[in-house]
């Protein structure tokens, strides 16, 4: 009796997984060693993309989920973990940024935080970009993390994101002759100094979050969150490493820990160089594909004036960027996440009007993005804990969309 239940507690176990994901993961540590030999900043935003992609697809942590489900469902959860993660990251920046710049009254601005004008291009873009993610089902981020697990219909989201870039890169020089170059860029701390901003900032975050709890609250009784079960005590080093596989990657983590963790990051990148952001290298490979068929976009006005996000990649020959590794990594990381986890699977969609679906949605995304400097992550992720007043325009236009975007979905098929 003793044996049979020694036997049946040894067996529940958890194992470790099989080869795959160890030489997935070699191969991602054989990458970054390459990108080391070539430039540290390559190598770097490797790492900092397979953090990316991993912390997004163990939390599946989605800025779409977050808009959509405030309006489909009521459910804020997501939502409150980005503003809480928000806080933390207006920490992080505002402890460099006041480095950065002394004194914010002289009108310099810190060197790549994501401060960029306000003007309408945000409320359109905001508003596009909103209805495109809702319909795509995922922003440019997801849409990343998730073709790493194996959805087609992310990668015909992400033609549809390159079609939209490439449409606003079209548009760009009306943009800028007619309304950008005329706008202000408004930086909270040079308007009432840098203690001062970052406490509106935190004020206004934690008023959202409020908001946000009682907007659930009102509709009912919270939902359940995911339960597990304790797991057995460890006992060899084999158990210990296998019980740590179980809590990293067998089961996923909770949505506050994954968008912590970003928040966290991001600070890393910006302390390193820059804030993330992921639809600059994404423009570039729009303008190389498009010039394959003459159909370039040509010179872009204005870009060299402009931080964040823009369109300035796309007249980059050199494929091999930090941006590129950035992108790549999160694609990476997602996979090799939902490989250890015994997530990975090559996912159809059920319905075929899912595709036209997915790439109407990220057409909407692309263009969106390009004209407004940026997507959820570069922005309105980044672009607010720079303490820019682009990033609430940006976020309010993209909750507006979202809210169009419900509607939407409600309609179809």
């Amino acid at each position: 009796m003793v044996g049979a239940t020694s036997a049946a507690t040894v067996s529940s176990r958890p194992r470790l997984t099989g080869l795959a994901p160890w030489l997935g993961a070699g191969v991602a540590l054989g990458v970054l060693v390459v990108f080391w030999g070539r430039s540290e900043e390559l190598a770097i935003f490797w790492a900092i993309g397979l953090a990316f992609g991993i912390i997004l697809q163990r939390s599946r942590l989605c800025f779409a989920g977050a808009f959509r489900d405030l309006f489909l469902t009521h459910d804020t959860r997501t939502l409150r973990a980005i503003l809480l993660s928000l806080m933390v990251a207006s920490v992080g920046f505002w402890l460099l940024m006041v480095r950065l710049v002394p004194n914010p009254a002289f009108g310099d601005l810190p060197p790549g935080a994501h401060v960029t004008p306000v003007g309408l291009h945000l409320v359109v873009g905001g508003v596009l970009f909103g209805i495109g993610m809702v319909l795509a089902g995922g922003c440019v981020s997801g849409t990343l993390f998730r073709i790493g697990e194996g959805y087609l219909a992310s990668v015909v989201a992400l033609v549809g994101i390159l079609g939209g870039l490439s449409l606003a890169a079209h548009s760009w020089n009306w943009w800028w002759q007619h309304h950008l170059s005329a706008l202000p860029t408004l930086w909270l701390p040079a308007l009432v100094g840098h203690g001062w901003a970052l406490a509106l900032t935190i004020l206004a975050l934690a008023a959202l979050y409020l908001l946000a709890s009682w907007w659930e609250l009102r509709a009912g009784p919270p939902l359940p969150g995911p339960s597990s079960a304790p797991g057995l005590p460890a006992f060899s080093l084999r158990d210990h490493l296998a019980a740590l596989h179980q809590r990293l990657l067998g089961r996923g983590w909770p949505v506050g820990v994954g968008a912590t963790a970003l928040a966290v990051l991001n600070v890393f990148s910006f302390v390193f160089s820059h804030p993330l952001g992921v639809t600059g290298e994404l423009s570039a490979w729009a303008e190389r594909l498009t010039g394959l068929v003459g159909l370039s976009a040509g010179p872009l006005l204005g870009l060299d004036r402009l931080a964040g996000c823009n369109l300035a990649l796309g007249s980059s020959s050199d494929w091999l960027t930090s941006s590129f590794a950035l992108d790549a990594g999160v694609v990476v990381g997602a996979f090799l996440a939902a490989l250890a986890a015994g997530e990975f699977k090559v996912r159809l969609p059920r319905r075929k009007g899912r595709y036209l679906q997915a790439v109407g949605g990220g057409v909407l995304m692309g263009y969106g993005a390009g004209i407004a400097i940026g997507c959820t992550i570069g922005a309105f992720f980044s672009a607010l804990p720079s303490l820019a007043l682009s990033g609430w325009l940006f976020g309010a236009s993209l909750a507006a969309g979202a809210w169009l975007g419900t509607l939407v979905i409600k309609r179809l098929p």
